[in-house]
């Protein structure tokens, strides 16, 4: 089974040397990193930990900084990376979507050969996903460029643990009904929003909605994969580990609980994937 994971963290060297510093002016940034799970990882860590898990390709990230210079910095590192190891990355571009600069960069990045924009934190950037006014000009040009949008959503009950934030089904959902055109990533299971794809006015509002998996193991039991196959939307779900934070190891634990079909986890784990970026 060829395994694509569309949810990976790297870092330039530069921001794991200089992270202290860079929490100073960065808060969001400097929680996370600060958090007890968290984990660096460059570009050849990925590599490694891709050829030990046996996964073929990945799509990998920076953080996305509230500065654009960081996230350039960023940007320029995982281009580099998407070029030296074509066939085993594709990337994302990080940007501070209200700050001026942001949509050059973007086109940048797409020029470059990069095929979404994000992670995007919602709260670490104080972008109002919701408003149509603050997200016009990331929905445009990710609309014009052909190109995704991965945005980090959090599910609005249980426990709470650093960069859970306050975007979860509600917010998720107003973004597609408010820019229909543009496809996007949901991260985390969408904070939940999936299950309101049974309701037949949301499972159109939501059509250009899709969801990964990451950080599955610490936030729900194994047969939530048992409910999204019956609800018929295992075509919209993506393997994303949230690696370094998890690797595929955790998963497979996970999913050995349960008796899942072969065709359900074939798209999964990379069939879904390989669908949703060709037609970028």
């Amino acid at each position: 089974m060829r395994i694509v994971d569309c949810h990976v963290h790297v870092y330039p060297p530069e921001v794991i040397r200089d992270w202290e510093r860079i929490a100073e002016s960065e808060p969001y940034f400097g929680m996370l990193a600060r958090g007890k799970v968290h984990r660096w990882a460059t570009a050849d860590d990925v590599i490694a930990q891709m050829d030990a898990d046996g996964i073929a390709q990945s799509l990998i990230f920076g953080f996305s900084f509230s500065d654009l210079a960081l996230c350039k910095l960023c940007n320029d590192y995982v281009i580099r990376a998407v070029k030296e190891h074509p066939d085993r990355f594709k990337g994302m571009a990080v940007v501070p979507p209200l700050v001026k600069g942001a949509v050059k960069e973007i086109e940048r990045c797409r020029e470059e050969g990069l095929i979404g924009v994000g992670e995007i934190f919602p709260q670490g950037q104080d972008f109002d996903i919701t408003d149509p006014r603050e997200t016009w000009r990331l929905a445009a040009a990710c609309y014009e460029m052909n190109m995704f949008v991965m945005i980090h959503t959090a599910e609005p009950v249980g426990h709470d643990y650093p960069g859970k934030g306050n975007v979860g089904p509600k917010e998720a959902a107003a973004f597609c009904l408010n820019h229909p055109e543009v496809k996007v990533i949901f991260a985390h299971f969408g904070g939940g929003l999936w299950i309101y794809e049974m309701m037949p006015e949301m499972k159109l509002a939501l059509k250009n909605a899709y969801y990964d998996t990451a950080a599955a193991p610490f936030l729900y039991g194994p047969t939530i994969f048992k409910a999204i196959e019956a609800a018929g939307l295992a075509g919209k779900f993506l393997y994303g580990s949230d690696y370094p934070i998890l690797s595929l190891e955790r998963y497979k634990r996970l999913l050995a609980q349960l008796d899942m079909s072969d065709d359900f986890l074939k798209s999964i784990f990379g069939c879904n994937f390989e669908k949703f970026a060709a037609s970028d």
